[in-house]
């Protein structure tokens, strides 16, 4: 459910008396930018009351915030220094859950995305056909996308499917759009990025994720988030593997004890044959690395049972912190208390609704 419905969930989807949407602008330096970012994306959308943007100025020293605000933006929260992409959007997605947001769309600061597809994303969502939705860029099909680009896009994306058990054709898109709900139950812990991890996290809770082809626009300056194709690469895999052993432990380290109990039989067998062969000697080397092997095995197994139960307590935790989270933030489209905010928040001078300041 997007809040406080005034019906009952059905297959044409619910329908709400008043619909508030906050897109997010996570933002480093992109004062150059922002203005066309800002100006593209659209103020009346269709089942939508409201439409508000709101922009975190991740420690930028371009005055992107000061633009921000001259371009109209309704609200402005200010890292007092860089903290990250990830760090941004988990700030973004408080902010908007305690602004009353219905509906929150993720999107860049650089222009990569037409602001008009806003409205390719928010139809899934509005009838109740999934809680999540992910613009796929169609990478693949990009002039100046490379083989190797192309290959690693699509090899990235499918992993990440199958370890969140869902579908997505571009999983490391920014341009997405999800429910209140959805955004309640999030809890991004990466440093490096939200993307792949907040799929991971939410395929594990069970929520329904859609892809929608969109359009980008071309990005004449490079990433600011890494430093090159290899870097990135690797940086994907940590969080995809950390995210691996969080949600699903059991199976992460029985994996990995299971191949090295074969490699650490392997050559305990192979003793084993040439001893009863009467060849035994010198081949004490093949039994205690086997021995080696087997046992880091065995460690592995127990780990894993051990980090099943600890996942299961994480579980309940989150559980509490979404509870937690309702209890604060309301049902949506309400007016919401001002209370301290943790950033430096500075709302546009004709914001009807301006978020709390420290």
């Amino acid at each position: 459910f997007l809040g406080d419905w005034s019906g009952t969930r059905s297959r044409t989807g619910p329908q709400k008396i008043s619909m508030k949407l906050v897109v997010q602008i996570p933002c480093l330096n992109e004062a150059l930018t922002l203005p066309q970012t800002i100006a593209d994306i659209p103020r009346e959308l269709p089942g939508i009351a409201s439409v508000e943007i709101l922009v975190i100025d991740d420690g930028s020293t371009d005055g992107t915030a000061r633009v921000a605000r001259d371009c109209g933006a309704d609200h402005v929260i200010s890292h007092r220094r860089n903290r990250g992409l990830a760090a941004s959007f988990r700030t973004g997605i408080e902010y908007a859950l305690r602004a009353g947001a219905d509906v929150i769309v993720n999107t860049d600061g650089d222009n990569q995305y037409c602001g008009a597809d806003i409205a390719l994303l928010l139809p899934p969502l509005l009838s109740g056909q999934c809680d999540i939705v992910i613009g796929d860029r169609q990478v693949a099909r990009q002039p100046d996308c490379g083989w190797l680009h192309a290959c690693l896009h699509r090899l990235g994306s499918a992993v990440v499917s199958f370890l969140s058990g869902t579908r997505v054709a571009d999983a490391v898109s920014g341009f997405r759009a999800m429910t209140r709900d959805a955004a309640l139950g999030l809890n991004i812990l990466s440093h490096f990025s939200y993307t792949t991890e907040m799929i991971i996290q939410a395929g594990n809770r069970q929520l329904s994720i859609i892809s929608v082809p969109v359009r980008t626009n071309a990005v004449n300056r490079p990433s600011r988030l890494f430093r090159n194709t290899p870097h990135f690469v690797i940086l994907q895999a940590v969080t995809i593997v950390r995210m691996f052993a969080m949600y699903r432990p059991m199976r992460f380290f029985f994996t990995l004890g299971g191949l090295l109990s074969v490699l650490g039989l392997m050559p305990i067998l192979r003793f084993l044959a040439l001893y009863l062969a009467g060849e035994g000697d010198g081949h004490l080397q093949s039994l205690v690395l086997g021995g080696v092997a087997l046992t880091f095995g065995i460690i592995l197994f127990v780990t894993g049972i051990l980090a099943d139960l600890v996942s299961q307590n994480r579980k309940l935790q989150e559980m509490s912190l979404e509870t937690l989270r309702r209890i604060e933030f309301g049902n949506g489209t309400r007016e919401h208390p001002r209370t301290a905010w943790q950033e430096t928040a500075t709302p546009a001078p004709d914001a009807a609704q301006s978020g709390p300041m420290s």
